[in-house]
């Protein structure tokens, strides 16, 4: 347990070398939430933009003595007004992160897909936690467990490359990519193992680019190199994954918390798939947690500000 948030600390550690980006804050009216946003200013990750009942942000702000006088207030009467007023401001290019206040995650999530007001793209949105798990050596990506309950084919495909790219902001040159199932080899009456398969041929086909992908895949044989080998599985992936893509909902929810509440794990989140990188944080989560979760964002912001630089000069 002394390796705890190691990790996490490496992530912080980047974006303080960077500049602190633009961040609705939507409803940040609770201690959790709006601590969360100052401290990651305070750290240079983010510049927030507070949107919500100015009057409460402020009560709030007084009552813990958290000092927000650098910081614009963007004042609306509510929630449902405040998320959708921090949703047009990423639409406006005046935000390039979203982050959740004490709102319901619902009513965050429902002005982001919204049609024709919204910040949906040709992706699948979908949601990444990012373990910082004491036993491993590396971060290791959960995905999806938190938003897209039983997705098909062409979800998962939408859902693997927002982890590649999640991936390959945070310095993963060409994450190891491990499609999860009860087993390691192809059942037609198991239908994640075949989906595993088609997602990697997939890959082979370059509909899924810039990571190494192998499925199907156990868990134990996916993180640990021992379980492989006495498999005799041969492959890139096997006992070395960065990315583990769960059959479904269920599944990806009691892996990140068997992770969290077993193995002594923290899992910093994120929407992926969306015009900007969505902060997802919890009132449980710790501190460093939710400091990880801000800059994990933010590499992923800066890591689509170089492309699309690369873009305009191309």
């Amino acid at each position: 347990m002394e390796r705890k948030h190691e990790k996490y600390k490496r992530l912080i550690a980047r974006c303080q070398a960077l500049t602190p980006v633009p961040t609705a804050v939507a409803h940040p009216c609770d201690e959790s939430s709006l601590r969360g946003a100052v401290e990651a200013a305070q750290l240079g990750i983010l510049q927030p933009i507070l949107v919500g009942p100015r009057a409460r942000i402020e009560a709030v702000a007084a009552q813990f003595h958290l000092n927000i006088s650098d910081y614009e207030i963007v004042d609306v009467a509510h929630s449902h007004a405040a998320a959708d007023l921090a949703v047009q401001l990423a639409r406006e290019g005046k935000a390039e992160m979203l982050m959740k206040g004490s709102l319901h995650t619902d009513e965050l999530m429902g002005a982001v897909v919204r049609s024709g007001t919204g910040l949906r793209t040709e992706r699948r949105i979908s949601h990444a936690f990012i373990m910082d798990v004491p036993s491993q050596d590396r971060p290791i990506i959960v995905t999806d467990a938190a938003i897209n309950i039983f997705p098909t084919l062409e979800d998962k495909m939408h859902i693997v490359q927002n982890a590649i790219d999640l991936a390959r902001a945070l310095g993963m040159a060409q994450p190891k990519v491990a499609i999860l199932s009860a087993m390691e080899t192809v059942n037609p009456k198991v239908q994640s193992t075949v989906e595993a398969a088609a997602l990697c041929k997939m890959a082979d086909r370059k509909q899924i680019t810039g990571g190494i992908l192998d499925g199907p895949l156990a868990l134990d044989n996916a993180i640990d190199l021992a379980a492989a080998r006495i498999k005799q599985i041969e492959s890139p992936v096997a006992g070395l994954a960065d990315i583990l893509v769960v059959p479904d909902l269920e599944a990806g929810n009691m892996l990140a918390k068997s992770l969290s509440f077993m193995a002594g794990a923290d899992a910093a989140g994120i929407v992926l798939g969306a015009r900007v990188p969505i902060i997802l944080t919890s009132r449980a989560d710790s501190v460093t947690t939710r400091l990880a979760s801000c800059a994990v964002a933010a590499l992923v912001a800066q890591a689509r500000r170089e492309s699309a630089s690369k873009g305009v000069t191309a």
